[in-house]
């Protein structure tokens, strides 16, 4: 009964046909567009935004799947409720209104669905980007962020996910089969493309590389997935260390540990790609 009530609140409020928000992610978001407004963000670089505004979501609870609800795809708005890729997501988005100065519902409503979706547009469930190196690629053919990896000294990534089509039942929308086709055929051409990678044991040594606010993508161990966590590099104590949405804590948190060093943790993870806003 609880599950199906914070449901109902979920759909209180939509702006449009595309988009969910309830009412208190709503009030939420317009608290933090009022706090941007009153202040002249031009000269800060994105960089320096990433780590303001994602600082700001501390303490935020970690809840997965959020953008997973019944019926056609919509654009979901949830600030109270975040998992490590809606949380890169709504910095990132905030990030660009704040350098731009456009700071309204409506233009945050456009400039996620710019991040989110495949070309730019909700066409449904396979035109969300999955896959975050997907999401990276994509996002870096919309002039939004530069895949810095290669440029770091990150060595080839063969990338062939699967995982999504070969395990359907974990993703109810793929129990339509045209999904699943649409899906395979995202996976053949991130298949096709060419990706780069820092292994784990190589991160500590290329750190002084990666600045404050970029995006940390983690990959992962297993040949049929692309990653398994994403964050923001942000430093502490001289190190580079990771501010992320976590499973573990159940919170944004900045890792207690740095980068490095966190990642040696996780039979799991193989190491990082590493991307910048433009």
């Amino acid at each position: 009964m609880r599950a199906i009530l914070l449901l109902l609140l979920f759909f209180t409020f939509t702006s449009n046909a595309q988009t969910v928000c309830s009412p208190e992610s709503k009030e939420r978001l317009e608290e933090i567009l009022s706090e941007l407004s009153q202040n002249d963000f031009s000269g800060n670089s994105l960089n320096a935004l990433n780590v303001e505004i994602g600082q700001w979501f501390l303490g935020t609870p970690y809840v997965e799947k959020t953008l997973e609800i019944p019926g056609e795809e919509k654009l979901v708005i949830n600030l109270h409720g975040l998992d490590c890729t809606t949380y890169l997501e709504t910095v990132v988005t905030l990030s660009r209104l704040a350098k731009k100065g456009n700071l309204t519902f409506e233009a945050y409503e456009a400039e996620l669905t710019k991040v989110r979706y495949r070309n730019s547009v909700n066409t449904g469930y396979p035109s969300r980007l999955h896959y975050f190196s997907d999401w990276m690629f994509e996002n870096e053919k919309k002039g939004i962020i530069k895949d810095i990896t290669a440029n770091i000294g990150g060595k080839p990534y063969p990338n062939k996910p699967t995982f999504m089509s070969s395990n359907p039942q974990f993703y109810p929308p793929l129990s339509n089969p045209d999904f699943v086709d649409q899906i395979k055929k995202t996976e053949k051409t991130i298949a096709g493309r060419t990706y780069s990678y820092i292994p784990k044991e190589e991160i500590r040594e290329r750190e002084h590389l990666i600045q404050a606010g970029d995006l940390i993508a983690i990959t992962a161990a297993m040949n049929n997935l692309d990653m398994v966590h994403v964050g923001f590099a942000i430093e502490k104590n001289g190190r580079i260390h990771l501010l992320h949405a976590s499973s573990g804590t159940m919170q944004v948190e900045v890792s207690e540990k740095p980068l490095s060093d966190y990642l040696a943790s996780f039979k799991s993870q193989s190491g990082i790609m590493v991307g910048r806003l433009r």
